[in-house]
């Protein structure tokens, strides 16, 4: 599983957070005023990290920087944490927060740098972005006007899983449309009298999330970046025509019981349908078609899962879910931003790097991950998908957007957006379920 499967479930933690800051802000001295970030001290030839990245892709990350660290003489000092989000304002409000922090969502380092808490990134992780980033990944490292950090890695949502044999047994091609798919389900569905979709929310107390990737897409592909930029932000409210508009046609594939649930039962089947079961429905090829992000190559390559392979020419494929008409792509994902505390020399030195092609070919070519920065050479990752979704990430054309429920406040993103994907795939009528949702954002 990839380090991407573990940021959307660490999501909830960011809810704790907020309830940090403010029992920090508490405790300050001088009648509560809130401290700024750390002076930039002499360098000491150590340089602490913590994030949320735990066991073997820990492993991998500090395998990523072992030469760098020998050549520049410099100990970085990772620590992964469950606790990260919950912990990170307390500790940084205390004085005692590391050097650098690996922050899985951007929201979390703009409250923490709206504090006056994360020093402005330094002029060499400035120069690393705008020669290595797009804007948009740029701007989730900004906050007011200046720039925090520097993007990590990446992972690419919304792709659709399929059979390339199967595609050429009935003769068919890969949609380039939204109409195109909804075509390709009916064909696919008349030649085979089965249903052609698979799907599965299940995911224990995260159940639900994989419905809101499907949302998020539809949103960004129909209405648009600016639409779902307003509708993160709720600038316009869940129940706006556009987010409704969004749900309707995902409605057309997952409440269509002729459509889903391959290999899995009813429409209902689908909040009890553990996430990676559908790997096993694609390798077996009982399941036609199933959205899913990147990093699902690893489960159906899972000998539990049948130990199906993916390539273009293999077992399995994918490309990108596509939007309203053909052309450039507009896809969703995540990542992690990498900001700092300290400001000496030693710490400015491994921002750098971080920043910087050289780490992310380095890290890529341990396998897993990818990086959107342009420099990385899609070579260096470790599976055909991967490369794909590199370079989509590296098109110019490509608009990407941020998560939106890992954008939006805890107790909707992570909590009613999820529930309310379960209530909708049950029978819960679209307009209850947004509005629903929209009463559960906080008031500011």
């Amino acid at each position: 599983m990839s380090f991407t499967v573990h940021r959307r479930f660490a999501a909830p933690l960011a809810v704790l957070a907020v309830a940090g800051l403010a029992l920090a802000g508490c405790s300050a001295d001088d009648g509560g005023g809130l401290s700024g970030p750390g002076d930039a001290g002499e360098a000491d030839g150590i340089v602490t990290v913590t994030g949320t990245i735990q066991d073997t892709e820990a492993d991998l990350l500090e395998q990523s920087w072992a030469d760098w660290e020998k050549a520049n003489n410099i100990d970085i000092q990772y620590e992964g944490t469950k606790e990260f989000e919950a912990q990170i304002g307390v500790r940084a409000q205390g004085g005692t927060a590391p050097d650098i922090a690996i922050f899985p969502q951007p929201g979390l380092m703009a409250d923490l740098a709206s504090r006056d808490l994360i020093q402005p990134a330094p002029e060499g992780v400035a120069k690393n972005v705008a020669d290595n980033w797009s804007d948009d990944w740029a701007g989730y490292a900004t906050v007011d006007g200046t720039l925090f950090g520097a993007p990590l890695m990446a992972s690419v949502k919304g792709f659709v899983w399929y059979s390339p044999s199967q595609f050429k047994e009935w003769g068919v091609e890969v949609p380039t449309t939204w109409q195109e798919l909804l075509d390709l389900t009916k064909t696919i569905q008349e030649k085979t009298g089965t249903a052609p979709w698979c799907a599965g929310f299940g995911s224990d107390a995260a159940t639900g999330w994989p419905g809101t990737d499907w949302v998020e897409d539809l949103v960004l592909r129909q209405a648009g970046p600016d639409v779902y930029d307003q509708w993160v932000k709720h600038e316009i409210p869940f129940n706006d025509p556009a987010i409704k508009s969004a749900f309707d046609s995902v409605g057309e594939i997952l409440l269509n019981p002729d459509y889903v649930n391959a290999g899995f039962g009813d429409v209902k089947s689908i909040n009890t349908t553990p996430f990676g079961d559908p790997a096993r429905a694609l390798g077996d090829g009982s399941c036609a078609l199933h959205h899913q992000a990147s990093f699902f190559d690893g489960f159906i390559q899972d000998p539990a899962n049948g130990n199906a392979t993916v390539g273009p020419d293999a077992d399995i494929w994918a490309f990108i879910l596509p939007g309203e008409t053909a052309g450039a792509p507009a896809v969703t994902g995540g990542g992690e931003i990498v900001a700092a505390f300290s400001n000496d020399a030693d710490t400015v030195k491994v921002q750098e790097y971080l920043s910087s092609a050289d780490w992310a070919n380095s890290r890529v070519s341990l396998g897993g991950v990818i990086s959107a920065n342009k420099g990385l050479d899609p070579a260096s990752a470790s599976s055909p998908i991967l490369q794909e979704a590199i370079k989509v990430l590296q098109d110019p054309k490509t608009t990407f957007r941020f998560d939106a429920s890992d954008l939006m406040p805890g107790v909707v993103g992570s909590g009613s957006f999820w529930t309310g994907m379960v209530d909708w795939i049950n029978g819960k009528s679209t307009d209850d379920v947004l509005s629903g949702i929209d009463a559960t954002w906080p008031s500011e």
